[in-house]
């Protein structure tokens, strides 16, 4: 668990992590941050691969993201396409090292003062949360979104679909790797709010609760141990590792 207040030249970040193996031996997912100013980089990876390969892929990733983070980069949306595909030429290199399957999944947040951009790959999701409603969210990379989006099911029973877990990309895959980059197209504000997180949390949250538990909460931690009190009233003792970031701009 971490929690963080920054102040930068005009931005005030309110950040929230929590990260648990949940109901498995093991947590493979990764998260992480990093501030300079009125700038940040906020990344939450789910790793794919079993024990430590699956958790070597998502701190990779974390760590890749991160490493490369710098206010100077004019280009957002080119410098987090190009930080996802060094993680992923890494992850074939130690695919290759190792022969054996290690992947993982991504969504990277990039504020710079009043704009934002972010970027996914595979399932893990961020929500955009501006004047009192969801603004954005990533779609997932996976059959069961695919027949979501088809009208075959409802966004609800995505995560009782039993092609959830078939993912169609993730980073560690030679030909599908690529993430969705979207530039938020409105201007920050103090009150915007981002949920980065694995499906071990968005499974067993509807938006509608996401933003109630918003419009609760007092501060980026509140949010999150809300988020986590509805998780834990769900999950069943199996459920899978379960990580979050939530973040609150003031």
């Amino acid at each position: 668990m971490f929690c963080g207040l920054k102040w930068g030249n005009e931005m005030y970040f309110d950040e929230f992590q929590y990260s648990s193996q949940g109901g498995r031996s093991y947590n493979e997912d990764s998260i992480g941050s990093k501030y300079f100013d009125d700038c940040g980089i906020f990344v939450v990876a789910d790793g794919l691969g079993g024990h430590q390969f699956g958790k070597d892929a998502s701190d990779c990733v974390v760590d890749t993201i991160l490493e490369g983070w710098s206010c100077q980069e004019e280009n957002r949306s080119e410098w987090l396409t190009g930080q996802i595909a060094a993680a992923n030429t890494h992850i074939l290199a130690i695919q290759q090292e190792r022969q054996s399957v290690l992947k993982s999944t991504a969504v990277a947040l990039a504020i710079d003062g009043k704009s934002a951009v972010w970027a996914n790959v595979g399932d893990s999701r961020l929500y955009y949360l501006h004047e009192s409603g969801i603004y954005g969210c990533t779609e997932d990379h996976s059959v069961s979104y695919k027949k979501y989006k088809a009208g075959e099911i409802t966004k609800e029973e995505i995560c009782r679909d039993e092609d959830q877990s078939c993912l169609l990309r993730a980073i560690g895959n030679k030909e599908r790797s690529e993430p969705d980059i979207h530039v938020c197209d409105a201007e920050l504000e103090a009150g915007d709010a981002f949920l980065l997180c694995t499906d071990g949390v968005w499974e067993y949250l509807k938006d509608e609760e996401i933003l109630i538990d918003l419009l609760k909460a007092e501060d980026a931690r509140q949010w999150g141990e809300l988020l986590l009190l509805r998780i834990m009233e769900r999950i069943d003792g199996e459920n899978d590792n379960l990580t979050l970031l939530t973040l609150i701009l003031k």
